[in-house]
């Protein structure tokens, strides 16, 4: 990537000169293998498919299914567009392999982007994943978390909003405390919830085989029946099951902390986005088999409403295993999320406080604060669920200009060694139907689309003022708040070196 010189950035590259490893700092001497402070490769092949998965599968699954059949218009439709929404995924998935593979560094597409087209970019890559990406995913799902967790306690009603807040609030700044503290303890998590929430699916499952086989099938006569055919509604419910299936690019996100990438990475993308779309597929087969479209249609929660049906007394296990599974699909996505803002900051894309490293936990912990503030406040907008469009738009559009890139660089660094290079029919197919999406919703949520560009844009005379060509109380303010937080959170600046 292009990197901005440190006379272009908002502060210094380093403040102040990093003294030596103490030989008895165990954590510093196996965290930094003599070069000085840096990530840790503490992330193996089973830890990197959790991370998928448990980062895919969060409450998507749970409440998505209405989204989708809403906007295709019957089920046998529903189905096609779910099981294409996973071999989209896996086609991106793999695309991005080899992006992680040629680029090994962290924050996924920014890395990408920034070295495919520059600096200019990746800043507003950088900059709407500021603002919408990244905390509005965050806090949809730490408000799901704690409405089903509630759920129990108010069984005939919603939970009082303020309690909900709280409850997120408190959730967001457990798994923050976790993601500083130690990475072992983030996988530890994520592996644990990932194997619960497949488990909860695997009950809606059982459930449904046994309705199916009890001679219920009175729901798949007619499968497609009153599907829609315009375009528009297509690419909504395209929006929908992909919504379900994001966050397959966020193991790009921490490739500097995976053991072996060049194997590792591509291995746990071919592991984990087939078992999910399998497991998407059957469940969805579950939902229709006992629930009919207006009772699917007219549920907030699929899974709640199948459990009400299905389970009978043990029916509380539908809101357990929504609130297990959004739990640890937010701790993946804190920790694969907080290294794009550490990544940006250490290119200077951001205050370099971001960037920092604490000494004993070798983990970005201001960035990891940062975010969580920013999450933290969106909790308490009125009506964040508002926002969902705006993130697929986004999404989907970066995601294109990352896949242009690939067939960018194939243009122009042909010999440019690529330990994984796809099929260059599966990059096109991709950037293709990613065509098809963001021109297909600009003329069905022409406002949406708008509003999105416009905050993307906003990030242009932000990268002027502040990194071009920064204002100078704006440089002393950043340095300031860097040795505060250089002191503070007992950090120093990544040692690692990055072409």
């Amino acid at each position: 990537m292009a990197r901005v010189q440190a006379s272009d950035s908002l502060i210094p590259r380093q403040v102040f000169e990093v003294p030596p490893a103490e030989p008895n700092n165990s954590a510093a001497d196996s965290g930094s293998q003599g070069s000085g402070v840096k990530l840790k490769k503490q992330i193996g092949l089973l830890d990197g498919v959790a991370i998928i998965v448990g980062v895919i599968v969060g409450s998507g699954i749970f409440v998505s299914p209405k989204g989708v059949l809403q906007h295709s218009g019957s089920i046998g439709q529903s189905l096609i567009v779910w099981v294409l929404s996973g071999v989209l995924s896996m086609v991106g998935a793999l695309c991005y392999a080899e992006l992680g593979t040629m680029i090994p560094k962290s924050g996924g597409d920014y890395a990408y982007i920034g070295t495919a087209f520059g600096p200019l970019p990746a800043f507003l890559y950088l900059w709407v994943a500021l603002l919408i990406l990244v905390p509005t995913g965050n806090a949809i799902t730490a408000l799901t978390f704690a409405q089903y967790l509630l759920k129990p306690f108010w069984p005939s009603c919603e939970a009082p909003i303020e309690a909900v807040q709280l409850l997120a609030a408190a959730m967001i700044c457990v798994l923050t405390l976790i993601n500083c503290y130690n990475v072992k303890w983030v996988t530890r998590v994520t592996d644990i919830f990932t194997g619960t929430k497949v488990v909860a699916l695997m009950v809606i499952v059982g459930a449904g085989v046994w309705w199916l086989v009890s001679g219920n099938t009175e729901l798949w006569e007619k499968p497609f029946s009153g599907g829609h055919q315009n375009p528009g509604y297509i690419a909504l419910a395209f929006y929908s099951g992909l919504f379900s299936y994001s966050g397959w690019n966020y193991l790009n996100f921490v490739t500097e902390e995976l053991k072996d990438p060049y194997r590792n990475l591509p291995k746990a993308i071919c592991i984990s986005m087939p078992v999910v779309t399998i497991i998407y597929m059957i469940t969805n087969i579950a939902y229709f088999s006992v629930l009919s479209p207006d009772e699917i249609l007219s549920s907030d929660a699929v899974a709640v409403t199948f459990g009400d049906k299905m389970l009978g007394f043990f029916s509380w296990i539908m809101p357990f295993a929504v609130a297990c599974s959004t739990f640890g699909s937010l701790n993946g996505a804190i920790f694969a999320s907080s290294r794009l803002f550490f990544v940006g900051a250490r290119n200077g894309h951001l205050p370099a406080a971001i960037s920092l490293i604490n000494v004993n936990c070798l983990t970005p912990v201001p960035s990891l604060i940062f975010l969580g503030l920013i999450t933290l406040l969106l909790l308490f907008i009125k009506d964040i669920y508002v926002l969902i469009n705006y993130v697929s738009y986004v999404e989907a559009l970066f995601t294109l200009i990352s896949v242009s890139g690939l067939l960018w660089m194939r243009y122009k660094q042909p010999k440019t060694e690529r330990p994984i290079k796809v099929n260059l029919a599966l990059p096109i197919i991709y950037l293709i139907v990613c065509l098809f999406l963001v021109i297909s919703s600009c003329k069905q949520e022409p406002f949406v689309v708008g509003l999105g560009t416009i905050i993307i844009l906003s990030g242009i005379p932000v990268y002027y003022l502040t990194i071009h060509n920064p204002v100078k109380w704006l440089a002393d303010t950043s340095q300031a708040i860097n040795l505060w937080c250089s002191k503070f959170f007992i950090c120093m600046p990544n040692q690692e070196k990055f072409d």
